[in-house]
């Protein structure tokens, strides 16, 4: 049975030890354990960087074998209205639970942001009527989106994504737990792939093994279904020498391949941001790649925005080689 898990839960951390990046937010939540009073908390980060494992890991070592009976974790993705949150979270705040004195029932809501305004003002009414017998954690990608009411009542601690030594570092353990093929490019491929998403790295790691045996870089874009990243260092590398044709019938050749524009732009970013050239071009074209994605963002998403942006880039290059 155990071989038949995804990776994703089988390596799911059970305690604080094995959480990966973000130590000082960790480091917050050991202290907090060792009080063994838990305050009501919002965490606030990008999605696959371990805020719900980190908090089912507090949870786990404040409630030791009660956490079954005394935990509550739902979704608010997929129960966001007024009537989950009278019914589920208040049905569970009056439940009668047997704890040591001193601690709490525990609700984990999780993407929070997603809440009805009218689900996030009965939230607040439950959170300051069962203080006493239960605590929250919400879980959320932008904390704005909660009403002043629940921030006022809860301790925010916002997560960052994860580096590429941190991911790499756990998919080396997994790699190693699981027997997986792989090579270096392979594993720089993951973490190129991944943007911080610690559950996107072992998503397709799992998938690239499952699909071809072999963790390579070839193999991984395969998977990740990503503009080939050799086609988009060239065309930077043109753009660099301000030689605008080249790069642009390359950029076609990715267009015809069905590539999204904003697919294509997003993994472009990241080739700028990886780039060893001259850093005043890479910060120019990064400034360009910017008003680009916003373009894209605001329903022009053409080959001729591509084009433009293209070709901004390669008069910055003249211009800068022409001083």
């Amino acid at each position: 049975m155990e071989n038949n898990l995804i990776w994703l839960e089988k390596y799911r951390p059970k305690t604080l030890d094995e959480v990966h990046g973000n130590l000082d937010i960790v480091d917050k939540l050991r202290a907090i354990a060792k009080m063994g009073n838990l305050p009501n908390i919002i965490l606030v980060g990008p999605p696959g960087i371990g805020k719900t494992s980190s908090v089912l890991c507090l949870a786990r070592q404040i409630l030791g074998d009660s956490i079954k009976e005394s935990v509550l974790e739902l979704n608010a993705s997929d129960d966001r209205g007024i009537e989950t949150v009278r019914e589920q979270i208040k049905g569970f705040a009056q439940k009668k639970v047997n704890l040591q004195e001193g601690q709490h029932k525990i609700v984990i809501l999780d993407e929070a942001d997603n809440l009805t305004e009218g689900a996030q003002q009965a939230l607040r009414m439950i959170i300051s009527d069962y203080s006493n017998s239960t605590r929250f954690v919400l879980s959320c990608n932008d904390s704005t989106k909660l009403i002043d009411a629940i921030q006022s009542r809860c301790c925010i601690l916002r997560f960052n994504r994860l580096g590429e030594t941190e991911i790499r570092n756990r998919l080396l353990e997994i790699i190693k737990q699981e027997g997986v093929t792989y090579t270096k490019d392979g594993l720089d491929a993951l973490t190129f792939t991944a943007e911080g998403d610690m559950r996107q790295a072992i998503n397709n790691l799992q998938a690239t093994f499952t699909g071809f045996g072999l963790v390579n870089r070839e193999n991984v874009f395969k998977v990740c279904d990503v503009p080939n990243v050799d086609d988009l260092k060239k065309i930077l590398d043109y753009m660099m020498k301000g030689e605008f044709q080249p790069a642009q019938s390359l950029m076609k050749s990715i267009f015809d391949d069905g590539y999204m524009a904003y697919d294509i732009t997003n993994t472009f970013n990241k080739v700028i941001q990886n780039h060893n050239g001259d850093r005043d071009l890479q910060f120019e074209f990064l400034r360009q790649i910017a008003f680009l994605k916003a373009r894209i963002l605001e329903g022009l998403p053409t080959f001729l925005q591509m084009s433009g942006f293209i070709a901004k880039c390669c008069n910055i290059s003249k211009s800068y080689h022409n001083k």
